[in-house]
């Protein structure tokens, strides 16, 4: 019996140790599929800026951003190779040209079968959005989403063949840590109600209303702390500086909020991402763009099981449906502060909050998640051997009819 060989898998996105939401959440399914049977270590093809990185083994191939001969020559590369499935990450900002569209002649020349993983889905694309994406996923073995309100989207928005889209979780990594009171103690914050957010700083975030909102949180009860976890954003910080973090820091100053809001400015660790989510009472994300699809951040505080006041964008609506949240309205810190009052006033409310995100957020954890992703790997290698061969077999049989 012919022994069936591990698949080889490839990604093409950012990689660490650049500072990306998609080059984090790459390592976190590699690091997964170390433990799932029937794949060689999956590798990446890193797209670079206009840095350099010092890039582990992992990284088989660098590729310029900027520079469109990198894509023809990598989709080259890519099928002289024995890679069985690629697999895109799609985010406009990180390929070249017009939205991206640098992406179109590699897909275009790329004879492996691939699938695209959509990390953005915008309700009102510019056409030449539209035409990226729609083009990217045509051509495609399968598209991603990672939010169940985006899948009529990609369909009725995008154009792209329902059949094609498959729906799979963000996924959250599993990190043991102490408990609540335990992580409470060690950091000193044992008497206080703790509220954060985490994640890279940039104005679209809204935390200058969470921080306003605190003025009348604080008027009720004075032992709780915001804690802003999180560095600047690296394209916000070489286009602007620390204008932004600067505007929040002047706002606390001048809402006498220095005992109650706590800015941390760095980049976390995971285990430390996991902590600050572990030791907060309430998780916060006020940020302002009602499109947005995914989050990252928020998928890990439903993961964590954490009670999450929130904007009402398109993933928080449909993460904290049936009560496993509080949304308040865009740019409105009235609205945030009677959210979060809600819950410290009503610890029993938060009891049953939690147990609700967390059954789902179980479901979430990237042991679970790189489980489905290598589902839909091992299928679609399979019926795209399965077309190669079928293919194949009708040429040779076209070839005898016509005596060649």
């Amino acid at each position: 019996m012919k022994k069936i060989r591990n698949r080889n898998i490839v990604f093409l996105g950012t990689s660490l140790p650049r500072e990306c939401g998609i080059a984090t959440f790459t390592q976190d399914l590699l690091d997964e599929f170390k433990h799932i049977q029937g794949f060689n270590p999956p590798r990446i093809i890193a797209v670079n800026n206009n840095e350099t990185y010092l890039y582990q083994e992992q990284v088989l191939r660098e590729m310029d951003q900027h520079k469109l001969s990198d894509y023809i020559e990598t989709a080259e590369y890519l099928n002289l190779s024995d890679v069985d499935l690629l697999v895109i990450q799609h985010e406009f900002g990180i390929y070249g040209g017009e939205s991206g569209e640098y992406l179109l002649p590699f897909v275009e020349a790329l004879r492996v079968p691939y699938i695209v993983i959509f990390h953005t889905v915008l309700t009102e694309p510019s056409p030449k959005q539209r035409h990226i994406m729609n083009r990217v996923a045509e051509l495609s073995v399968k598209a991603v989403t990672m939010a169940q309100s985006t899948i009529k989207d990609l369909s009725s928005i995008y154009g792209i063949d329902a059949a094609k889209v498959e729906f799979i979780h963000h996924g959250v990594p599993e990190v043991k840590t102490e408990s609540r009171s335990e992580l409470k103690e060690r950091f000193g914050y044992a008497d206080r109600k703790i509220l954060s957010t985490f994640g890279f700083l940039s104005p679209g975030k809204g935390i200058e209303y969470g921080i306003e909102a605190m003025r009348g949180v604080v008027r009720q009860h004075p032992d709780s702390l915001y804690i802003v976890f999180g560095k600047t954003h690296p394209v916000v910080k070489q286009e602007t500086g620390e204008v932004y973090r600067q505007k929040l820091m002047d706002l606390v100053e001048q809402f006498d909020l220095k005992h109650n809001v706590l800015f941390v400015d760095k980049l976390l660790t995971q285990e430390e991402v996991i902590q600050s989510l572990v030791l907060s009472d309430i998780y916060l994300t006020p940020y302002l763009g009602k499109d947005q699809a995914v989050s990252g951040t928020l998928a890990y505080g439903v993961g964590y099981g954490r009670v999450i006041v929130s904007t009402p964008y398109r993933y928080a609506e449909e993460m904290l449906a049936d009560g496993r949240g509080l949304l308040a309205s865009f740019r409105d810190p009235a609205s945030l502060e009677a959210c979060i009052l809600q819950l410290l006033d009503h610890p029993a409310l938060v009891e049953v909050m939690e147990k609700r995100t967390l059954d789902l957020g179980r479901t979430m954890r990237w042991s679970e998640i790189a489980k489905a992703y290598a589902a839909v790997f091992q299928k679609q290698i399979t019926v795209s051997k399965l077309a190669k061969a079928s293919a194949r077999a009708a040429r040779s049989a076209k070839a005898k009819i016509l005596g060649v």
